[in-house]
């Protein structure tokens, strides 16, 4: 197995598309990344002006292309990967993805790959677009990510780029493997606070402004939808944490049951129930990160025995 990470400065690409970008450190395939992504709020650098370009296009590629998997890992331990979603990365060549996901990866599984490919937080579109440089070259290409591919993740992203680039989704045999999402991993950890109509927002601004963030928040915690909120907190983000507690208190009682879950399935897992008026305090301390998955009740959720319980309705038509 061999290991790219931002270290190759060829000008021509290690998977058979031509380009001339030689400064393009961080590819392999003609996708351009400076690999400095550590120094922002999300991970990118402030001028991130390399996630907005796409490189080779289909016909800088000599080869029948490969297929093009976008797999979820689910919560992050073993036990949590589906077998389809272990099938799929032990039939690629080639795994992409962020570097923590790809250490969530059992080592049974990365160390029969012929590549692994992986970058900082914030290089989703240069990482993507290596795994579709390295599919359209003749790889089979795993691209991971935990959770969900289609929940705040890179499975959308996959399809625009291979259409950017003059590609199809058939052309590549591109397919999805489910997994387990956070809002579902970490409702588990709670009790049963997911059983009725409930809505995800993430407060991480990189791709949305705040002002519409906030328009979100307000629009759905004026309804009785249990939230999932993504991404909470960061050193850099603290006032979009403060400003949804303050949302949410507009619209909630401040004894609205909350769960919180940090580092779902990991070894760091920390599991807590409080209430709506103690959670902006909680944003100072270790289990509000951005591996932290907030589940907001409705009027109707409770806490019983230490876990969340949102009635689904039942009791409104069957006596028990």
């Amino acid at each position: 197995m061999s290991t790219n990470t931002n270290t190759d400065d060829e000008s021509t690409s290690n998977c058979g598309a031509s380009t001339n970008e030689s400064e393009s450190s961080g590819s392999a395939c003609g996708a351009s990344s400076s690999g400095d992504d550590s120094s922002s709020t999300c991970g990118a650098s402030s001028d991130d002006s390399h996630e907005q370009e796409v490189g080779a296009t289909v016909a800088d590629f000599d080869a029948d292309p490969g297929q093009l998997t976008a797999v979820g890992l689910g919560p992050g331990h073993a036990e949590g990967m589906t077998e389809r979603a272990k099938t799929a990365l032990l039939e690629a060549d080639h795994i992409v993805g962020y570097t923590t996901y790809i250490e969530l990866i059992p080592d049974e599984i990365t160390e029969q790959a012929d590549e692994i490919y992986d970058t900082p937080m914030c290089g989703e579109v240069s990482r993507t677009e290596e795994s579709i440089d390295r599919t359209l070259a003749g790889n089979d290409v795993a691209i991971v990510g935990s959770g969900d591919p289609n929940v705040y993740a890179l499975a959308g992203l996959a399809l625009e780029i291979l259409e950017s680039k003059g590609a199809t989704a058939s052309m590549v045999e591109f397919d999805v493997v489910p997994g387990v999402p956070a809002a579902q991993s970490c409702a588990a950890r709670l009790g049963a606070p997911l059983v009725n109509d409930t809505v995800s927002v993430s407060l991480s601004d990189h791709l949305v402004p705040m002002p519409e963030i906030e328009s979100r928040l307000h629009s759905v915690a004026s309804e009785n939808f249990t939230i999932t909120i993504y991404n909470p907190w960061s050193r850099k983000r603290r006032e979009n944490f403060r400003k949804c507690c303050e949302i949410l208190t507009t619209h909630r009682d401040e004894e609205t049951p909350v769960g919180i879950v940090h580092g779902a399935g990991r070894e760091d897992e920390q599991v807590m129930i409080t209430e709506l008026g103690e959670l902006e305090e909680l944003g100072e301390s270790e289990i509000i990160d951005m591996t932290t998955t907030i589940l907001v009740g409705t009027e109707d959720t409770y806490v019983w025995d230490d876990r969340m319980v949102t009635p689904r309705g039942y009791e409104t038509k069957y006596d028990y």
